[in-house]
């Protein structure tokens, strides 16, 4: 495993953000990397998103512009598997991880939680761990009618206004999701908050995640 400082400084910072569908690595992970984006001098930034359609493709390219503004060095990739079918898809999946693999060695990975219920979320996980042996991976979370939150163990405070422009890009850029009955501003901002609370966050926001293996640097 390889140590990380997320300081600023002039050390690039190579992040590779994963999602299986188009809005996970903004809910989940959005206010770090907007964070990142504003103390990071030089951040490099691989964002994929593994399915879309016609619809919500145009959507998540819209959000990920707005999310990576003012970042210089950046990749967006959005593939179009099937929604919901990962688990049966599987060989097109690993194919795309292996692609990334020779593509990209990351300082940061941030993807999806290894308990999520979701079928095509779990996947994506498991596969980001199969593939990235000797890096920081950190799992966020999404909210879910199924209920799979669990207790992070790392945590990123946020400024409220951060949280307020993170929920306010997801709201603007994906209208196809409007009339999910979670998909909302109070929902959005009582997680933050709730994870602000547990991190003791000055501000009182923060974004949860979940680090399975960390080494901690402690050079003389």
């Amino acid at each position: 495993m390889l140590s990380l400082s997320l300081n600023a400084g002039d050390t690039p910072l190579r992040l590779l953000c994963l999602g299986a569908h188009c809005d996970d690595i903004e809910i989940g992970c959005g206010g770090t990397i907007l964070k990142l984006a504003a103390t990071r001098r030089r951040l490099e930034v691989h964002w994929v998103v593994f399915s879309s359609d016609e619809k919500r493709k145009p959507e998540g390219l819209k959000s990920a512009e707005t999310f990576l503004c003012g970042i210089v060095t950046k990749k967006v990739a959005i593939y179009q598997l099937r929604d919901g079918f990962f688990p049966y898809i599987g060989a097109d999946l690993k194919e795309s991880f292996d692609q990334l693999k020779a593509e990209i060695s990351p300082d940061l990975i941030l993807t999806h939680y290894r308990h999520d219920l979701h079928q095509d979320h779990r996947l994506v996980s498991e596969l980001t761990w199969n593939t990235f042996r000797n890096h920081l991976i950190l799992e966020y979370e999404i909210p879910k009618y199924d209920g799979d939150f669990g207790s992070p163990n790392v945590f990123i405070p946020l400024e409220e206004s951060m949280c307020r422009r993170k929920i306010d890009t997801i709201l603007t850029a994906f209208q196809s999701q409007s009339e999910k009955q979670w998909f909302s501003r109070d929902l959005f901002l009582a997680i933050l908050r709730l994870r602000g609370m547990e991190a003791n966050a000055f501000s009182g926001y923060a974004e949860g995640f979940y680090c399975r293996k960390a080494v901690l640097g402690m050079e003389v």
